[in-house]
């Protein structure tokens, strides 16, 4: 099959590589189509094995009370792998898992990997169930160690042997080849083509057994992003759910980057994948809206929901995911710039405040400083979190082109708000004149136009000012 590999399985205490420990190793190395070396041994963990794991691997404490811990045999595990590709079945788990052992010893493991659960469905893409279960059932493959390490190793050399007969010794290695060239990499269970994945900008969406997706990401580089998420999923505990759980791939080309973030922003807030965080729903946004009365009581007020409206951003401050994160800025505001608690409404009470007595408060509680001396240095803490005012007479077009492939996309906007995204002097023409909706303020999409929409902009974009629909490039 391949000129050098080592044929591995791994018993463990469970199913996390972070937190789990090896049990058993087993290893059969090949060179040249002849087996050279066999080795098998126990491992001591370190710790308790459940009553579960030993009535499925059969390895009790007392077994591995007196085997050899893991860095006992890490010498001659490593001599075995010397210059060789780890083979295994569902080889991400046996690798993640040596991964991690060997790190805890400050040794790496570099070498390549081959999966046989990939290199069945390669071989025989028509039919269903590739587990070592259903191999041993379809190829007539029997054992007395199932699930022990060297009886696991044997039926994958068993099954090899016969699909080298069944094949023949160069289509076998052409088909290894192939995975060799990063497919080995993927989760064993996954039935999308990565090679079929775009490598311009786009929205990538990772499906498990249900209709919704598990995890929605964006890229520039779409089936580079898509394998970095495979590659980490041995170090990263998300990465190695993520990769657990998948089934399917989908993907969604844009013209470039601000597609990107728009789409994936829409479709993580429409779905609510399990695995995505930053980009959720907003349901709690808040900001500070300042009194222009010096003399008000408090001088802020926190406002969200409708009020959170666009067209008050002139005297809006912010905007924070939740009260408690706005209530913390203004503290730190306040201890920074020596702001009276009690003007702000963080402290009740009247007369001198307790930041006043340790030093912290310039003393508009108390009348050492006027009203609207304190006013003004509020308004300059807060000016750097100033919501902007909306520049632009009307909506605006952010046109993205891909000279690559010649897609382009107008990215619509009014009042910071992402009203849509269109392709055609159709489309647009049908989402100006058939906008009713009221605009609702989103922070992402907020930030992302703040950022593009605004000089020096970005390169590569073009503002269209839809009004008169005048050109000018950023």
């Amino acid at each position: 099959m391949l000129p050098c590999y080592v044929l591995l399985d791994l018993e463990t205490t469970g199913g996390n590589a972070q937190r789990d420990q090896i049990t058993e190793i087993a290893a059969v190395r090949v060179e040249h189509g002849v087996e050279v070396a066999r080795w098998s041994t126990l491992v001591n963990p370190g710790v308790h094995i459940s009553s579960f794991i030993e009535q499925l691997t059969g390895i009790s404490n007392a077994m591995v009370a007196d085997a050899p811990r893991f860095d006992e045999v890490v010498p001659q595990l490593l001599k075995l792998l010397d210059g060789a590709v780890l083979v295994a079945h569902n080889v991400r788990f046996d690798h993640g898992f040596l991964l991690h052992a060997l790190a805890r010893l400050d040794v790496a493991l570099r070498c390549k990997t081959l999966c046989t659960v990939r290199l069945s469905r390669l071989l025989y893409p028509g039919v269903k169930g590739h587990g070592l279960d259903a191999i041993m059932q379809r190829h007539g493959i029997s054992t007395e160690s199932r699930h022990r390490a060297l009886g696991d190793v044997l039926v994958m050399q068993t099954w090899l042997a016969q699909v080298t007969q069944q094949f023949g010794a160069e289509h076998l290695q052409r088909q290894a080849q192939v995975l060799l060239q990063g497919s080995a990499a993927l989760p064993p269970q996954l039935d999308t083509n990565v090679a079929d994945i775009p490598e311009g900008p786009g929205v990538y969406l990772f499906y498990g057994e249900s209709a919704l997706p598990i995890y929605v990401g964006k890229s520039v580089r779409l089936r580079s992003r898509v394998m970095s998420h495979f590659s980490a999923s041995s170090r990263e505990p998300r990465e190695m759910r993520i990769a657990q759980e998948i089934r399917r791939i989908e993907w969604i080309e844009t013209a470039g980057e601000v597609g990107a973030l728009l789409l994936e922003a829409r479709l993580v807030k429409q779905h609510q994948p399990l695995h995505n965080r930053q980009l959720r729903r907003e349901n709690n946004l808040c900001a500070w809206r300042l009194d222009a009365n010096p003399n008000a009581r408090p001088l802020l007020s926190l406002v969200r929901g409708a009020e959170l409206s666009p067209q008050q951003f002139g005297q809006l401050y912010g905007p924070y995911r939740s009260k408690n994160q706005a209530l913390s800025s203004l503290r730190e505001l306040a201890e920074q710039h020596q702001l009276c608690p009690q003007a702000l409404g963080l402290e009740s009470g009247k007369g001198r405040c307790f930041a006043h007595q340790i030093g912290h408060c310039k003393g508009v509680c108390c009348g050492e400083e006027t009203p609207e001396r304190h006013h003004l240095r509020l308004q300059l803490a807060l000016s750097a979190n100033k919501l902007r005012v909306w520049p632009f007479g009307g909506p605006v077009g952010l046109r993205e082109h891909n000279p690559h492939t010649g897609q382009a996309d107008i990215h619509l906007f009014d009042q910071w708000c992402h009203l849509a995204t269109v392709r055609s002097d159709e489309e647009l023409t049908d989402a100006l004149q058939t906008r009713t909706e009221v605009l609702a303020f989103d922070l992402d999409s907020y930030r992302l136009a703040l950022k593009y929409l605004t000089p020096p902009g970005k390169s590569g974009t073009t503002v269209l000012e839809l009004g008169s629909m005048r050109e000018k490039d950023l």
